[in-house]
C-alpha cells in the first residue's frame, strides 16, 4: 500500500525536471497522476511510463482558460482532485536594471498567476470534497533573494505569501496548503542557465553545505510527504530543500 493510494494528483510543469520527478514519485506512492505541461508531448512522455490511469495533458498555467479546461477535464474523467502540485515555472536571468519589462510579464504570469489560476479552479472542488492537499513550488529566491532573479524572486515571494493565506482560508475545509522552496537543482533548466558560466555551477556547489546540487528526487520526496496524510497537521508552511544553502 502506498501513501497516495486512491489519490488523484495534478502536477503542473511535469514534462521535465523537478515536475517529472514529482510525478514519478507520486505515482510510485500509488497516486493516479495527471501530468500537465505547456508542451503536451512532454506531458504525455511523463505520464506514459507511470501506468495506471495516468494522463498527460496540455495546460498553459499563464492562461486561465487553458487551466480551467484542464481542471474540468480531470474532474470529468476522475470525479475528484485530491492533490495539486504547482510546479510550473520560468525565469530569464540577468540584472534587473537591464531587464525587459515584457519578460517581467511572462515571469509573473507563469510563476505567480499560474498558481492563482490553478488554485482558483481546484480549491472549490477540494472544498466540496472536504479534503485536499496543495503543494506550491516557490524558491529560496523568494525568501532570501537571488542575484539576477529580481522579478522571479518577487513572483516566488508572492507564491509564499499566497500559500500562507490560502492555508488560513481553506483550513476549515481540511485542505492543507504548503510551499516547497528548491535550492539550485540539477535540471536541464539549470544547465541552460549555467552553460555559459561553468564556474557558477562550481561556486554554487561549494556554497551548499551538503556540497551537491539538489536532484529532482530530493524535491519530489518533500512534496510527496506534504501531499500525504503523514503531513495532515502541517499547513501554511514553507520548507526549503536546499542542502542547507539557506537556513531559517
Amino acid at each position: 500500500m502506498g501513501r497516495m493510494d486512491q489519490r488523484i494528483a495534478i502536477v503542473t510543469g511535469a514534462g521535465r525536471g523537478i515536475g517529472r520527478g514529482i510525478a514519478e514519485k507520486l505515482a510510485a506512492e500509488g497516486a493516479t497522476v495527471v501530468a500537465t505541461d505547456v508542451d503536451e508531448t512532454t506531458a504525455k512522455d511523463t505520464a506514459a511510463p507511470l501506468g495506471g490511469d495516468a494522463l498527460g495533458l496540455a495546460a498553459d498555467v499563464a492562461d486561465r482558460e487553458s487551466v480551467d479546461a484542464m481542471v474540468a477535464a480531470v474532474r470529468e474523467h476522475f470525479g475528484r482532485i485530491d492533490v495539486l502540485v504547482n510546479n510550473a515555472g520560468w525565469d530569464k536571468v540577468g540584472p534587473f536594471v537591464d531587464s525587459d519589462p515584457a519578460d517581467w510579464d511572462k515571469i509573473i504570469r507563469i510563476n505567480l498567476y499560474g498558481v492563482l489560476h490553478t488554485a482558483k479552479a481546484v480549491l472549490p472542488i477540494m472544498a466540496e470534497q472536504g479534503a485536499g492537499r496543495v503543494v506550491n513550488l516557490a524558491s529560496d529566491a523568494g525568501r532570501v533573494g537571488s542575484s539576477g532573479e529580481a522579478v522571479y524572486s518577487a513572483a516566488k515571494g508572492g507564491v509564499i505569501a499566497f500559500t500562507k493565506t490560502a492555508a488560513r482560508e481553506m483550513a476549515r475545509h481540511q485542505i492543507a496548503v504548503n510551499c516547497v522552496c528548491p535550492g539550485p537543482t540539477d535540471t536541464a533548466l539549470f544547465a541552460s542557465v549555467t552553460e555559459d558560466n561553468p564556474k557558477l555551477r562550481d561556486a554554487l556547489t561549494k556554497a551548499i553545505p551538503l556540497r551537491r546540487l539538489a536532484q529532482p528526487t530530493d524535491l519530489a520526496n518533500a512534496v510527496a510527504f506534504l501531499a500525504s496524510d503523514e503531513a495532515a497537521y502541517i499547513t501554511g508552511q514553507t520548507l526549503s530543500v536546499s542542502g542547507g544553502l539557506s537556513m531559517s
